[in-house]
């Protein structure tokens, strides 16, 4: 397993927001976190990149412990988050947003060749690199947000929300990129609130209810499960199966 999570209970003062929370996730797969509003999953999220620090459990990434690392060393190592509502620098280019991205490496031949794995995942924005990352529109805010998280040149990439207010037009186009990210050999920890999609690209899932993992199993046999048909899929399941 490329990340082994066991017992992570976090606390934002005295309310208990993760409550013993166990998953794993194997090296080239797609696993996603699904769940309503307030279950968890962007906490789940923040803790693994050492955004939190959780009050017990641990956290192993590629065989090293790093639940008390701080968010740069983690970084490093190759778990890298793009986060919840992009937060992209919008008083800044999208050329200098990406080269944010990689303030954690030095070898300039390497950045320029993550440069050019960007692009080729964004076209769009090769297209808008000297543009101001505030004036791009939501879609193109979330690719950017995404790239920049690749310059990193992250082993596990850890996403929040990809989807959250774009047409779905771009959110079929962003999941797609997120499958094609996978499929070049990065490990990706999916947090979504459109469940189906997010099912109909990972691989395994868990369920999160008020900090706690409820269901879990393959992408496929969740989809089937009744408990998260009625409470996640309903009728766009429905939909998709008649078309």
């Amino acid at each position: 397993m490329m990340l082994e999570v066991s017992d992570l209970h976090v606390y934002y003062g005295a309310i208990h927001a993760l409550q013993g929370i166990s998953l794993q996730v194997g090296e080239g797969e797609i696993v996603t976190l699904i769940g309503a509003n307030g279950a968890g999953k962007s906490t789940t999220l923040r803790a693994l990149s050492g955004l939190i620090r959780p009050r017990a459990g641990k956290v192993v990434f590629r065989n090293e412990d790093i639940t008390r690392k701080p968010a740069h060393e983690i970084v490093k190592l190759g778990l890298v988050q793009a986060p919840e509502g992009r937060r992209i620098f919008a008083n800044l280019t999208v050329a200098e947003n990406l080269e944010m991205g990689a303030y954690t490496r030095s070898d300039r031949k390497e950045i320029e060749a993550s440069r050019e794995r960007v692009f080729r995942s964004f076209p769009r924005l090769k297209e808008r690199y000297h543009q101001m990352a505030g004036t791009l529109s939501g879609g193109e805010q979330q690719m950017l947000a995404i790239g920049r998280a690749l310059m990193s040149r992250p082993t596990m990439l850890l996403l929040d929300e990809p989807s959250m207010g774009l047409s779905p037009i771009l959110v079929d186009e962003i999941f797609a990129i997120i499958q094609e990210i996978n499929q070049q050999g990065t490990t990706v920890l999916l947090v979504e609130q459109n469940a189906y999609m997010a099912l109909s690209i990972a691989h395994r899932a868990y369920v999160l209810e008020t900090g706690r993992i409820v269901l879990s199993g393959t992408a496929q046999e969740l989809r089937e499960h009744p408990q998260v048909r009625a409470a996640y899929l309903g009728d766009v399941a429905e939909v998709q199966e008649a078309g």
